[in-house]
């Protein structure tokens, strides 16, 4: 079967390895379609993952149909349409390092354990916006780190998919409003039609003043000037001047979660960490997050699906990996598999 891995640093190829063998307690799944993750290309750029540094199989966002079962095999049937729980392989991080990755014809989920690897969606669910369902919980579990409670006024900075996720996902916390920040207002534009209260195109106008505006005076006696009333920032831009805007305005006792994933260093001034008490947290991947999100793609996959840009068959998956990693050239891109 062929599958798509990192041969060595910035170099992406076809494979040809044999298929899976299922055994009594495996799940094998054809795969149906997969996203392209940020993650794939810094992957490709330091030439993947050790142990498998030079042969690392690529591919965590995906969605697939089961072709086959073991003997003792329970709770699945064959032609089930799933998502599935790419840190849960007893192989490996599926696509992260693992020995199998999501740009396959096939995938074994061996010691399949009802619940736990996979979860069965309706058939009427776009394979597209299924392979949605991995990034949806990278960005609900950023939200969940930062504490949102109903009446929190939010930003989001970057209208990337997992901002946008970030957004759906703070809606249906109840919080009061949700601004998204960014650069791009064709991102912006898309923030707005999936649920935005405002956005804030930090090219052209003052973040700080805007959000005075929007979302009240925030000043207090030890924060004094321009401070926003705003509860929580959620950085999925991994942009070094968004670190310092929110230094600079961040009202007393604010939130600031890190979701995105910063290449190089990022010099702040912890003079006024201090005098503002800002609470910092930081998010990886989603230790319970991952079918918590689910049921909202089920009930909303029109609205998940204007976050997708691209789609490629997987003939061309190294197209959309080359795509994916070109700056500004696409927003989100998945691979499809029929």
């Amino acid at each position: 079967m062929k599958s798509v891995y990192v041969t060595g640093p910035g170099k992406v190829a076809w494979k040809t390895i044999d298929a899976p063998q299922v055994g009594p307690n495996d799940v094998l799944l054809q795969m149906k379609a997969c996203g392209i993750c940020g993650s794939d290309a810094m992957y490709t750029r330091i030439g993947g993952i050790p142990p498998r540094q030079g042969a690392t199989p690529l591919g965590h966002e995906p969605a697939a149909e089961v072709s086959q079962i073991g003997a003792n095999v329970k709770g699945i049937a064959v032609g089930d349409h799933v998502v599935i729980d790419t840190l849960k392989f007893t192989d490996g991080l599926l696509g992260s390092g693992g020995a199998q990755g999501g740009l396959s014809d096939f995938v074994l989920v061996k010691d399949f354990q009802p619940g736990h690897q996979l979860r069965v969606i309706p058939k009427d669910i776009p394979w597209q916006v299924a392979a949605l369902n991995e990034p949806m919980a990278v960005a609900a579990h950023a939200v969940n780190q930062t504490q949102p409670k109903p009446g929190d006024k939010v930003v989001v900075f970057g209208a990337g998919p997992i901002g946008l996720g970030a957004l759906l996902s703070y809606k249906r916390k109840g919080v009061a409003s949700v601004v998204v920040v960014d650069i791009i207002q064709s991102r912006l534009d898309k923030a707005l039609e999936i649920g935005a209260d405002a956005v804030i195109n930090s090219a052209k106008e003052s973040v700080g003043e805007r959000l005075v505006a929007l979302q009240g005076n925030g000043a207090s006696g030890f924060m004094r000037g321009v401070h926003p009333a705003t509860d929580i920032y959620l950085d999925a831009a991994g942009a070094a001047p968004v670190f310092q805007t929110v230094l600079d305005i961040a009202k007393h006792g604010a939130t600031l979660g890190v979701v995105a994933v910063y290449t190089k260093p990022v010099e702040l001034n912890f003079a006024n960490v201090l005098t503002s008490e800002l609470h910092v947290v930081w998010s990886m991947g989603y230790p319970t997050e991952i079918f918590e999100v689910t049921d909202d793609i089920i009930d909303h996959p029109d609205k998940y699906a204007k976050i997708i840009s691209n789609t490629f068959p997987f003939d061309q998956a190294l197209d959309a990996l080359k795509m994916a990693r070109t700056p500004g050239a696409a927003d989100k891109v998945v691979v499809t598999f029929d």
